[in-house]
């Protein structure tokens, strides 16, 4: 059974992206690092900002890429180099096209549902067996408009919808960080209680 030494928040760099829909990774790192007053520093050999956080009795590093998405890869090679991270050990969580908000999937392994950060990753780690924490986001219903989608930000409802979800991954983090990754399936997998 593996357990988790390292979360990686998808996103783009820059104020301009902070708040649009392909950041949904890194807004649950932030909201992480928040709980754990864990601060995230820059560190340039790393390509991106990392932070050692302490929750659950468990140590782990959060770590946001501040490469571009499509880059990712390079960030996340580079840390799991460093500290000899196995994939199988690592956590990436990003936006999710074909889930609409307010769902929240955990899953191991698989293909990149055309997501060019999860490319970036599998072609630089030579692997595809990590864990994926799946943040929906909706699609917009049409191909060619997902690319300005995801570089929107949600409405207010869906943000809302959103951060519930995140907000539910965090009560499901002990499970995911010990490694019990069918017991986190079942809380998240549940439908939410709607106020």
């Amino acid at each position: 059974m593996s357990s988790i030494q390292l979360i990686v928040g998808l996103g783009n760099p820059g104020p301009q992206y902070a708040n649009t829909r392909h950041n949904a990774g890194a807004w649950f790192v932030e909201l992480l690092a928040e709980k754990a007053r864990c601060n995230l520093r820059p560190e340039s050999k790393f390509h991106g900002m990392l932070g050692t956080a302490r929750l659950f009795n468990q140590e782990f590093y959060l770590f946001i890429p501040t490469t571009y998405m499509n880059e990712s890869g390079i960030a996340v090679r580079a840390i799991a180099n460093y500290y000899k991270i196995l994939p199988e050990n690592i956590l990436i969580v990003h936006d999710e096209i074909d889930l609409p908000p307010g769902i929240i999937r955990l899953k191991f392994d698989g293909g990149t549902g055309g997501h060019n950060g999860l490319s970036d990753i599998i072609d630089h780690l030579q692997s595809k067996k990590f864990h994926r924490l799946r943040v929906g986001v909706g699609h917009p219903g049409n191909q060619e408009a997902v690319v300005d989608y995801v570089l929107s930000p949600p409405s207010k409802a869906e943000k809302q919808s959103i951060e519930a979800t995140l907000q539910q991954a965090e009560e499901a983090l002990p499970l995911i960080l010990e490694g019990h990754f069918q017991k986190a399936m079942q809380v998240l997998h549940s439908p939410t209680q709607e106020e």
